[in-house]
């Protein structure tokens, strides 16, 4: 870069922010690791914000903050807004249109700088539609938290000078300075923070990845350097060996400890401190300091390119991989992949970074800052906001059309396997997928009341008249898509339905396969059981997997039920659906319904004879069912039947399908069980 550098320009925290970015991609690419680069990222954005407001205070300049705000995200608005938008192209043209509504969210989010929020909110929702795939805007919950902090920081700069001022009128506080203050205020958001992350990444890591307030002391700790760095003046041969241990414990952190399922708690100190240690190193003079290398001309020219480095990196991979089907990059690839983020980088930074950012004209007045700001978001969000209306529209045209068109399962009966499915749109459409879940909302109370605080997701239905039958549904996710038959039936025949579910939690008996908290549901809900003694449980009696054996019975069934029909509590267990490796309804999206890739072979899904065979005659009570055939037919397990999508992932039922199961569950749930 050929503009003239300020007087305070640190030739080696600019390298420094070079060596993170390629940390952040090489990880990403090659890895597909956290290196905790990011984290050094925020530390170094929240130490060059302290060191230009520190000055300004200690100058006696006014802090200006509006006007601070409107050239800061001028600066970082434009860059980002063309990012979105490619990865907006990228999306069209690449990935299935199951994910377009997921990718547009996230463009707002991006754009409003909530990014982090709404991955949070996402990280800990089990029934997000698709884990596996990665959003190409991820990488934005970052840039979400600074953008945050860049609000929040001037704010606490510009309270802490107020209160100086008030403080000072007290004469035993007269001698008080600004840089100590500030010290206070950040020490105190560092350990108020840290103490909460620590504590949240013990609980619950996923969500605290993306929580900002678990991340601010990490902002506090680059404050509190760049206050103290003026009174930390080690010697030259220190501050060499302090900066090569930093860069090795930087280099290493994402090597030697799996940063992605313990950050941001106290290991998150690894990068930060490591990065600290280089920045107190600083110009040490010496050929031999870190300084050297970091202060380089192509360290420089990377860090010059850094925000839009790791701007396009992530999106560059994700689509590349969605566009090969490559799952993991190898040597030649990545390095492609990382050739195109820096040509694109260096494109962003000198067609549109570095022309916005000297524009002369919005510099006059804070309005036509705030001019250009708004245009850039109006940019994105015109296109956005159409892209999402039409899926609005078609997705109504899709929910309009006559039931006859979709008949789901209802093609698989007998007497409509051999007749075509109309021509018709596939349902659910791609907006309302991800929502396409059977439930009960309402929770226990009255006589279904449960004072066991592990059972607090306990759900009921009631009938309107007195209920003739009452009926626990316990399990997991592949129980709770029953619901979508099941509560029908129930409503229709005037039965009662309690359900006791936890993801990912099959019912059984103990088992060293399950997890200590699953265990724990497990055994809560059969205590449930055995309290309240319902006329039946329904449960999920076999487990599918991905690979073979594609087909078991569940850990310690037996066992689980027999306490059941020792009660003399009827038992329902129904055999689970198949599970695949690749998300179905995209590949029907990506590839058309009917192609080999989206209709395995039934062998490769379920076993036969079923596991449900070993358990019958052995417990009194104990009714199975089957509907498989109704999901698997003809040798195949479909992506789509009767102009229905059959699953919502890679392993569960939409909730579309299911109801159009409804007729042929009855039935055969009758004639298990007996009843009437």
């Amino acid at each position: 870069m050929n503009r003239k550098r300020k007087p305070t320009f640190r030739p080696e925290v600019q390298g420094l922010r070079a060596l993170a970015v390629l940390m952040v991609v090489a990880y990403h690419v090659w890895l597909g690791r956290v290196s905790g680069g990011v984290d050094i990222f925020l530390l170094i954005s929240a130490f060059l914000l302290t060191l230009s407001f520190v000055r300004k205070a200690e100058s006696g300049h006014p802090f200006k903050l509006m006007a601070h705000w409107l050239h800061l995200f001028k600066r970082l608005l434009p860059a980002a807004v063309v990012v979105i938008l490619g990865v907006l192209a990228g999306t069209w043209l690449i990935l299935p249109q199951g994910r377009w509504p997921q990718v547009l969210d996230q463009a707002w989010a991006s754009l409003l700088y909530r990014q982090n929020w709404l991955l949070a909110d996402n990280a800990v929702d089990y029934y997000a539609q698709d884990h596996a795939g990665a959003s190409p805007l991820q990488h934005f919950w970052s840039l979400s938290i600074q953008g945050q902090v860049f609000i929040l920081w001037p704010l606490i700069f510009a309270a802490t000078a107020a209160l100086l001022n008030r403080l000072r009128r007290v004469p035993r506080l007269q001698g008080l300075t600004y840089r100590g203050l500030l010290g206070a205020v950040f020490g105190t958001v560092l350990a108020v923070s840290l103490a909460y992350s620590i504590d949240q990444t013990a609980g619950n890591q996923a969500y605290a990845y993306f929580d900002t307030r678990a991340r601010l002391w990490e902002f506090a700790l680059g404050s509190l350097l760049a206050l103290a760095l003026p009174y930390v003046k080690p010697g030259r041969v220190v501050r060499v060996a302090l900066g090569w241990a930093g860069l090795a414990a930087m280099v290493s952190c994402g090597l030697v400890l799996t940063v992605d399922r313990s950050f941001p708690g106290y290991v998150a100190l690894w990068p930060t401190l490591a990065a600290a240690a280089i920045i107190i190193a600083g110009q040490t003079g010496s050929r031999f300091g870190v300084d050297r290398l970091l202060s380089s001309r192509p360290a420089v020219a990377l860090g010059d390119n850094s925000y839009a480095l790791y701007l396009w990196h992530w999106p560059v991979l994700v689509l590349a991989l969605a566009a090969t089907g490559v799952e993991s990059p190898n040597l030649k690839q990545g390095l492609g992949i990382v050739a195109a983020s820096i040509v694109l980088a260096v494109l962003t930074t000198r067609f549109v970074e570095k022309p916005l950012r000297d524009w002369h004209w919005p510099k006059l007045r804070a309005w036509r800052t705030a001019v250009v700001i708004v245009a850039c978001g109006a940019l994105l969000a015109g296109p956005v906001a159409v892209w999402q209306t039409s899926l609005t529209a078609e997705e109504s045209a899709t929910a309009a059309q006559p039931r006859e068109l979709t008949p789901g399962a209802l093609a698989l009966t007998p007497e409509n396997e051999s007749t075509p499915a109309p021509r018709a749109r596939t349902i659910p459409g791609p907006t309302a997928l991800d929502n396409d879940w059977a439930g009960i909302d309402s929770p226990c109370t009255g006589a279904n009341a449960t004072g066991d605080p592990i059972l607090e997701g306990c759900r009921q239905e009631l009938p309107e008249e007195p209920s003739t039958r009452r009926i626990v549904v316990l399990g997991d996710s592949h129980a709770q898509q029953y619901l979508a038959a099941l509560a029908p039936v129930a409503a229709a025949r005037g039965w009662e339905l309690v359900t006791l579910l936890m993801p990912a939690c099959r019912f059984g008996a103990e088992s060293e396969t399950r997890n200590a908290e699953c265990n724990a549901y497990n055994k809560a809900s059969s205590a449930y059981v055995l309290e309240h003694r319902p006329d039946a449980v329904f449960t999920v009696a076999t487990l599918t997997h991905e690979d073979a054996p594609f087909e078991t019975e569940v850990p310690g069934y037996l066992d689980g039920v027999k306490p059941f029909a020792d009660a003399g509590i009827e038992i329902v267990g129904i055999r689970d659906n198949p599970r695949f490796t690749f998300n179905m309804p995209q590949c029907a999206q990506r590839n058309g319904a009917g192609a080999a890739a989206c209709n395995p072979s039934l062998a490769e899904s379920l076993v036969e004879p079923s596991p449900l065979e070993n358990y019958r005659g052995k417990l009194p009570g104990l009714h199975l069912m089957d509907m498989s055939d109704f999901i698997c037919a003809r040798g195949v397990c479909p992506a789509v039947v009767g102009n229905v999508y059959v699953y919502k992932d890679d392993n569960h039922l939409t909730r579309t399908y299911v109801e159009t199961m409804i007729p042929m569950f009855e039935q055969r749930l009758l004639a298990a069980t007996g009843w009437s």
